[in-house]
């Protein structure tokens, strides 16, 4: 069995990378996943109005970014409590067996879980086509930046990765480049 961890920075193509790589061959797991659906967890949302003192439930995502915006230190606060319930679900999910567990984890390097892979895929992209990315889906400069800033310098990351897919072309570049890394292990 190989563990694969895919990372990169913001909108770099991450879901995109390990979802051509699963194939629906193999389990994917992605911890954004895992974070939009706790927001449909009463549970922790109660958690995050009071620890946010917070109002209104109906938009929960909408007033966190509005606090993190205002305060970024409050992002650290918000990992706190995400954090942990996203490593259980991942530890959960390391327990499966197939030839190929594929992870995606944007903070994987920064979260220290290195030792969970055997193969770590940096998904690299330009900074300018990142935030046209992002924008298109969240229409929020402000936010990019303020979660680009909190992840390692891509070339810091680069170093701890075993193979770099470059992300700046077509998604059929993408997919060539995808299947050529897997070639290596099918």
């Amino acid at each position: 069995m190989i563990t694969i961890g895919i990372t990169g920075s913001i909108s770099s193509g991450k879901t995109t990378v390990a979802q051509f790589i699963a194939e629906k061959k193999y389990p994917l797991f992605s911890a954004d996943k895992v974070v939009s659906d706790l927001y449909k967890n009463n549970k922790f949302v109660k958690l995050i109005v009071k620890k946010f003192n917070m109002n209104n439930q109906s938009d929960i995502k909408s007033e966190i970014k509005s606090i993190i915006k205002k305060n970024k230190e409050k992002l650290k606060v918000l990992e706190s409590i995400i954090h942990p319930f996203v490593r259980k679900e991942m530890s959960n999910f390391l327990k499966k067996k197939n030839k190929f567990i594929v992870l995606e984890i944007p903070l994987l390097i920064e979260s220290k879980l290195n030792k969970h892979f055997d193969k770590i895929i940096f998904v690299d992209a330009k900074k300018s086509l990142r935030l046209k990315r992002y924008i298109k889906r969240n229409d929020d400069v402000m936010m990019f930046e303020t979660l680009n800033k909190r992840q390692l310098l891509p070339s810091i990351k680069k170093k701890v990765s075993d193979i770099i897919i470059i992300n700046n072309y077509s998604l059929a570049t993408l997919r060539k480049n995808v299947r050529k890394f897997m070639e290596n292990y099918e």
